[in-house]
Order: structure tokens, then sequence, then C-alpha cells
């Protein structure tokens, strides 16, 4: 399996991280995970730096989710304890960068792909983009409740209600309806729109901007319950099993609620 990249381009005071695994989308390795919490750790304590873009390599997927082979070795629900946790504290990290993000979705941002452009404070997308988490009809898995409230908070509770439970995936003109994507653009326009929005971010005060992200941020996590149960009950059961074995073999799940 390739493992993929996360690569981090300079220019000026806007540094670019680039998800690089375009052959598979730029589905997540445990490697990219990782990296990408190496450039969050490295561009943290800028002070040089006011914007921060985040984009997928090849022009067809933003992230379309998690590699779901490295589900395959799950055998017990305490392991779905651990990778929520564990995903949980990438997310955390980018969350948290002191300086604006943005992300540029090209096609798909999927599972992990969506987390992680919720986790931006801006999102611009090129027409036919799709966001969605269509693990009901999957995988067979959960999200952890800090990730749920992430998507309340982006989406709205009835749009994150019909895309999980439905397992539809929103199109571009749905998100920018609710609010989740700022504008819609063209392919050939999007690197100009990218300069526009990342000159006007530099232009603002700084500390404003951080004392804003972190205010917004502290109020969406106040509050959130704990949801291990949840998680250990979808991880732990059969379906989970059988969601991750049928999307290998490229069949249909056969669920039995268990």
């Amino acid at each position: 399996m390739d493992d993929g990249d996360v690569k981090v381009v300079r220019e000026g005071a806007v540094a670019t991280i680039l998800f690089d695994r375009p052959q598979a989308r730029n589905a997540m390795t445990w490697r990219m995970y990782d990296r990408l919490a190496a450039a969050c750790a490295a561009l943290r304590d800028d002070d040089s730096l006011r914007a921060i873009v985040l984009r997928g390599v090849g022009g067809k997927a933003f992230i379309a989710g998690t590699d779901i082979a490295q589900f395959q070795e799950f055998t017990t629900g305490e392991q779905g304890i651990a990778y929520e946790e564990r995903i949980e504290a990438y997310l955390a990290a980018l969350e948290a960068l002191p300086m604006p993000t943005l992300a540029v979705v090209e096609g798909w941002a999927i599972g992990g792909g969506l987390a992680i452009a919720a986790c931006c404070d801006l999102r611009i997308a090129t027409p036919g983009s799709k966001f969605g988490v269509p693990i009901a009809r999957t995988l067979g898995n959960c999200l952890s409740v800090s990730n749920y409230a992430r998507l309340v908070a982006a989406l709205g509770p009835a749009r994150t209600k019909r895309m999980m439970l439905m397992a539809e995936n929103i199109d571009v003109d749905d998100a920018l309806a609710a609010g989740f994507v700022m504008d819609i653009v063209a392919p050939e326009r999007l690197d100009g729109r990218i300069t526009e929005i990342c000159a006007t971010l530099a232009a603002n005060a700084p500390v404003t901007l951080r004392v804003t992200k972190e205010a917004l941020r502290r109020l969406q996590h106040a509050g959130i319950p704990d949801g291990e149960d949840l998680v250990r009950a979808c991880y732990g059961s059969a379906d989970f099993h059988e969601g991750v074995a049928a999307f290998v073999a490229k069949r249909p799940p056969r669920w039995t609620g268990r």
C-alpha cells in the first residue's frame, strides 16, 4: 500500500498543506495523519504566518476518507476507542492552530476528509464537489462525539441527521446553503480566489483572529459528553467487522444488527 505524504509549501505569509495520494483520492493513511500532525506542530508557533491552506493533490479529491484497509486489524471495541482518540488528537491539533485555515475542496471530502474540512475555519469548493460520511451503508462504525459536534456546528442538526442516517452525500450547493462552504469556485479561478481570501486574512488583525478562533473553539467543545460507550458498541459489533470485510471484498454488506 502506498502510504502517501503530506507536504508543506510556504509562500510568504501563507503555508499550504498538501495531501498527496492522488491515486487513492488522497485517502488518509497513518503516515499521512502523522505527517499532518508534524505540519501543525511546525506551523503552530510561526508568528509570521497569516493563513494556512489545506488542499488535496490531483484536483479530483480533497480527502476521500481514511484508508479502509487499516481497519482489517480491528477485533474489539476498545480498538475503536483508541482509533477515535488518536484521530481526535490529529483533528484537535489542526483545529487549535492560531492562524486562520482554509480548506480547498476539489471533488470529494468524505469521512475523515469531511472531518478535516470541518476543523478548518473557512472552506471553498469547486462545482460538483461532494461531502459526506456514508458509514451507515459502508462500514457500520460511528464517529466520536466531538466529530458529531463539529458536523452539527458546521451543517446544523437537520442536515447532519439526513447525511448520517440516510448515508447521503451533500452536494456543493447544499453545503453553500448551509454556510459550510463560503464560495463555489470554477477550477480555473481557484488559485486566484485562494490568493484573494488569504490576502484578506493577512490584512486583518492577527490577535483578533487568534482570539476569535479560540473563543469559538471553546464554545463548540464546551460540555461535550463522553461517548466511549457508543464508540465501543459500534466498533465491537459484528456489523462493523462485516462492513470492513465487505468493503475490502467490494461486495454489499449483510447487516444483522449485532
